[in-house]
């Protein structure tokens, strides 16, 4: 039987990640699955939180960084920890629901795929209305990333990528923080690797909540879509 790594970065989320992980064991996919939550350096209890779970739950692997590096960092960690035949990025918050996991894993185990990416644009589900100016900004992102790989892609910064699990090991990562999403693209991308997108529904988050992403994220994702367009 297969087995689904699904790697959870976690930064401040101790209101949430004891359900999602609840919600990402739930879900039915006919594998065996290994979930694997990196620490970010949290302040607000979670690691403490993550701590007891992983004593409790036998099918947890906990990490922890000793200092805050940000998401790229963390999914590197747990990348070079998976184990499973296929890796799935999930976030810690509840913005992704793990019921679409089937879909998301059906063009690699029909053997279509070696990248899904989910998209929050192709009417799959459910997608709260949340931020005008994110929205574009998402868009144009993409639309650049875009230019630069020569893909199609409808949502390049959607959480939700999944990738055979000799691909994502493979690929030499960098970015510590969201530029992740830029790089990892562009890196499919040269490699000529076989990539499918699929719908999602979003259940998107305000700052109130804890969203985290900000204008600067932006910035930083302009300069990564132009330094990998020149580097690996």
């Amino acid at each position: 039987m297969k087995k689904l790594s699904i790697v959870i970065p976690v930064y401040n989320e101790a209101a949430t990640i004891a359900e999602i992980v609840a919600l990402v064991r739930s879900v039915d996919i006919g594998m065996e699955k290994e979930i694997l939550l990196v620490d970010d350096c949290s302040r607000d209890g979670t690691r403490e939180v993550l701590e007891k779970m992983g004593r409790e739950q036998a099918d947890l692997k906990v990490l922890c960084h000793d200092v805050n590096k940000g998401k790229g960092a963390a999914l590197r960690t747990g990348f070079a920890a998976a184990t499973g035949d296929i890796v799935l990025i999930q976030d810690a918050d509840l913005e992704y629901d793990p019921k679409e996991y089937p879909r998301l894993l059906q063009p690699i185990l029909e053997g279509h795929a070696d990248v899904v990416f989910g998209s929050r644009f192709l009417g799959g589900g459910p997608h709260r209305v949340v931020y005008f100016w994110h929205y574009l900004g998402n868009r144009l992102l993409t639309t650049l990333s875009n230019m630069t790989t020569n893909l199609n892609l409808t949502d390049m910064e959607v959480c939700y990528k999944v990738f055979k699990r000799g691909v994502i090991q493979s690929i030499p990562l960098k970015e510590d923080r969201f530029g992740f999403e830029v790089e990892i693209t562009a890196k499919v991308a040269r490699r000529k690797l076989k990539i499918y997108e699929v719908p999602i529904s979003y259940y998107g988050r305000d700052y109130s909540e804890g969203k985290k992403i900000g204008w600067k994220d932006g910035f930083s994702a302009l300069r990564c879509i132009v330094k990998y367009k020149f580097t690996d």
